[in-house]
């Protein structure tokens, strides 16, 4: 590895320093279950958690270690989760859907913060607020414009932070200021999965990790989920595999978009200095297009800096210099500070920017969070078990909503690279 990096460097999530994943035995399946959920992150823990507290006998299964995905290699950032603004959403759906959607993503973010202190579950979860930094100065006009002109009946606690004021949250003149939303929060993801996955065990649930699904056919009223380790007739089948959606669900494969989220993790950093660039300990994304997003560690002793560096999948040895140029742009006085982690995983975006929940071919699903998987596909996947157990509460602004495609689509990004290129360029023009 380049000088960059620190001698002992390590190619895996800083998070994973605290709490690795998990060593599951190797579980022998059921002949039969209740509920067979396909993926071991937040939106399928949460799915089984909720059928087994119903009494419904759940197997969850992943092709990896338990969390080994994204749920434990994010950033760490929990926001109200919904990208498209009310206006465009409205337009798309009508303004009624629209108001219901906007306020199921601010449902998620509270959710969460109840569900964590609820559960009494350890993972450094703050209402630190996200300091959202606009690039250019058009970009802040429209900033505070948005602000101050939040559709009635869905506001939100924020303020504006005009540049001259900007040290006061953030140690750079990289930005022309921007806004903060107060309700915004972050949490130790990896501890954060850790907790839940206890939650899962202590409700019976069965775990069997490092042992993908190959095939799911249809059988009578149920399914025959076939795996390396024998076949489970199951009532029900949830896919819970978002940024990871392959093979085993083409129909689902072709309607989500996997991109490379990469993140580096500094060396530790004076005290001083980090309160300097970081007062306030917020999180921080920005107004680019190929955004960049970042905080300080929950100790606050580093910087986790992420961004889609990437016009092609890549390792987090050439990742990993790229964000630090970045990173050095932000905060010049960085510029020797060296990378103690870097790594990446996989998010799920779909075509209209929205996460989608329903069924196809029997098959219960919620997937395609566009980097908000923490807050959203946590509390989708709740939804989703109650869903799977038939309760009405389980209803929510994205039931059967179109989940398109593209033609030409099979899950492949062939679009990703001329328009990460494309993105980019039109940063730089706009500074």
């Amino acid at each position: 590895m380049t000088s960059l990096f620190l001698p002992d460097a390590k190619l895996a999530p800083y998070w994973w320093d605290q709490m690795p994943r998990p060593v599951l035995p190797d579980t022998a399946l059921p002949a039969q279950a209740d509920v067979v959920v396909v993926g071991s992150g937040y939106t399928g823990l949460h799915a089984a958690l909720q059928t087994a507290r119903a009494g419904r006998q759940t197997l969850v299964l992943d092709a990896e270690d338990a969390g080994w995905g994204c749920s434990t290699r994010n950033g760490g950032q929990v926001s109200t989760s919904v990208k498209p603004g009310f206006a465009e959403l409205a337009r798309r759906h009508g303004e009624a859907r629209a108001r219901e959607i906007v306020r199921e993503g601010r449902r998620s973010l509270a959710w969460l913060g109840e569900f964590i202190a609820s559960e009494g579950i350890d993972c450094d979860y703050g209402v630190v607020g996200r300091f959202h930094a606009a690039h250019n100065a058009s970009q802040f006009e429209q900033l505070a414009r948005n602000a101050a002109q939040q559709p009635k009946g869905l506001e939100v606690r924020l303020h504006v932070v005009p540049r001259a004021e900007q040290h006061q949250e953030l140690g750079t003149d990289a930005y022309w200021g921007g806004v903060v939303y107060e309700q915004h929060a972050s949490v130790d993801p990896a501890r954060y999965h850790q907790g839940l996955l206890q939650l899962v065990q202590q409700a019976g649930v069965t775990l069997a990790a490092r042992c993908p699904a190959t095939r799911v056919e249809a059988d009578g009223a149920g399914f025959k989920v076939h795996t390396p380790r024998g076949v489970v007739q199951a009532r029900d089948v949830v896919i819970a595999t978002n940024g990871y959606t392959g093979t085993l669900t083409p129909w689902l494969r072709r309607r989500v978009i996997p991109i490379g989220s990469y993140i580096i993790a500094t060396e530790a950093l004076p005290p001083e200095q980090m309160r300097r660039l970081m007062p306030r300990n917020r999180i921080v994304s920005d107004t680019r297009k190929v955004v960049f997003y970042y905080r300080a560690s929950p100790d606050q002793t580093r910087i986790l800096f992420g961004g889609r560096v990437s016009t092609h999948e890549t390792d987090p040895r050439a990742s990993g210099p790229l964000l630090h140029a970045d990173l050095v742009a932000l905060f010049p006085e960085l510029r020797d500070v060296r990378i103690g982690h870097s790594w990446c995983g996989f998010v799920a975006y779909t075509f209209d920017e929205l996460m989608h929940i329903g069924r196809h071919q029997g098959m219960h699903y919620a997937m395609g969070y566009c980097g908000s998987g923490v807050g959203m596909g946590s509390y989708l996947g709740m939804r989703l078990g109650q869903q799977v157990l038939g309760l009405a509460e389980g209803r929510t602004a994205f039931d059967d909503l179109a989940f398109q495609t593209r033609p030409l689509y099979s899950g492949k990004p062939w679009f990703l690279a001329p328009s990460i290129r494309y993105y980019r360029w039109r940063d730089r023009q706009s500074r």
